[in-house]
C-alpha cells in the first residue's frame, strides 16, 4: 500500500496522460473483439468529436488543477476533513476517501444535473451520442467539465484528500468511465456479478437510453452501490434492446456537430419527448426514493 501511495503521490503529468489514452486504446481494441452493437459509423470521425470534448474536459481540469492540489496539501497537512476524524489504517483511508471522492465528485454532480434544467442543457451533450462507446466517456461540454471539476474540489475539502488519494481517484475513474462507456458486451453473468460492486458496461448503458425513465437511472462511475442505495438502480434484461442517444436531439445534424453541440446549452429547454421507443425489459428496479425522484 504504500509503494501504491508513494507512486500516485509522484505520478508525474505524462503518466497520468499515459492512463487516459492507453486505456482509451485498449477498449477501442476490445470493442472490436466483442462488440454490444455492430455500429454502422464512421469510427474515427465519431472519435475525432468526442476527443474534441476530451481535449477541452483536460483544459478546464488543468485551469482547475492548482486549486485541487492546493486544497489537498492545505487540508492533508492540517488534517482537516472527514478521513481525518478518526484515525486509520492505512487501505481503510484509502478505501472510504475513494468512495466519498466517487459519491460527491461523481455520483452527486451527475444526479444534480439530471434535477436542474439549466445543469441538464449542458449534460445532454454526452447523452446525445447516439453510438455510445469508449470515446463518448469524455464527451463533455466545457460548462459540464467545470460543474465536475468544482464538485471533485468540493469532495477534496469535504474528504480532506492528500495528493496521492486524489490522483488516484481521478485515474481510476477515467479507466471505469472508459470501461462502463465501451462498446463491448461480456458474458451476463460476470456484467451482472461485476454490478454489485462496481458499475459494468450493460449497467450504464441503461442509462444511455433516449428516453425517461431509464435515462434518469444508474448514474455511478466507479461503485454501483450508490444508485442501489439511493434508489435509482436499474436492470435491463436485454440490453440490445436499448437506444442510445437523447429523445429531444434526435437529428444528426443536432447531436453529431461540434457547433451546434456548443450551442445547446444557450439554447431553449426541451421537454422531454418519449414514446418513440417501447421500454426496456427490466428485470431489477428499486422503489425510487426521494433522493433519486
Amino acid at each position: 500500500m504504500e509503494q501504491l501511495v508513494h507512486y500516485f503521490e509522484h505520478i508525474p503529468s505524462w503518466q497520468r496522460s499515459l492512463i487516459l489514452a492507453g486505456g482509451l486504446l485498449f477498449f477501442w481494441i476490445l470493442e472490436g473483439i466483442v462488440p454490444l452493437f455492430q455500429f454502422r459509423y464512421r469510427k474515427i470521425r465519431h472519435a475525432g468529436l468526442n476527443l474534441f470534448f476530451t481535449f477541452t474536459t483536460i483544459l478546464i481540469n488543468f485551469a482547475f488543477a492548482a486549486l485541487i492540489i492546493g486544497a489537498s496539501h492545505y487540508s492533508s497537512q492540517h488534517k482537516i476533513g472527514l478521513l481525518w476524524l478518526f484515525p486509520l489504517p492505512l487501505w481503510l483511508f484509502g478505501l472510504i476517501g475513494l468512495l466519498l471522492l466517487d459519491l460527491i465528485g461523481a455520483w452527486f454532480i451527475h444526479w444534480l444535473q439530471h434535477q436542474v434544467k439549466w445543469m441538464w442543457k449542458f449534460h445532454l451533450i454526452h447523452h446525445s451520442d447516439t453510438w455510445v462507446d469508449a470515446t463518448t466517456a469524455n464527451r463533455h461540454h466545457p460548462g459540464e467539465s467545470l460543474f465536475r471539476a468544482l464538485f471533485t474540489l468540493l469532495a477534496v475539502v469535504i474528504t480532506g484528500s492528500p495528493v496521492w488519494l486524489v490522483f488516484l481517484y481521478q485515474s481510476l475513474s477515467v479507466l471505469f468511465s472508459q470501461f462502463n462507456h465501451a462498446n463491448i458486451s461480456l458474458p451476463k453473468g460476470l456484467d451482472k456479478a461485476i454490478a454489485w460492486i462496481i458499475v459494468s458496461p450493460d449497467m450504464h448503458k441503461v442509462h444511455h437510453h433516449a428516453e425517461q425513465p431509464l435515462t434518469d437511472t444508474n448514474y455511478g462511475n466507479i461503485f454501483s452501490f450508490w444508485d442501489r442505495l439511493f434508489g435509482t438502480y436499474v436492470s435491463v434484461s436485454d440490453t440490445g434492446s436499448l437506444h442510445y442517444g437523447i429523445d429531444t436531439y434526435p437529428l444528426e445534424e443536432e447531436n453529431n456537430r461540434i457547433g451546434k453541440l456548443l450551442q445547446i446549452p444557450f439554447g431553449k429547454y426541451r421537454p422531454p419527448v418519449g414514446g418513440k421507443f417501447s421500454e426496456p425489459d427490466k428485470t431489477t428496479q428499486t422503489q425510487r426514493s426521494e433522493a433519486g425522484a
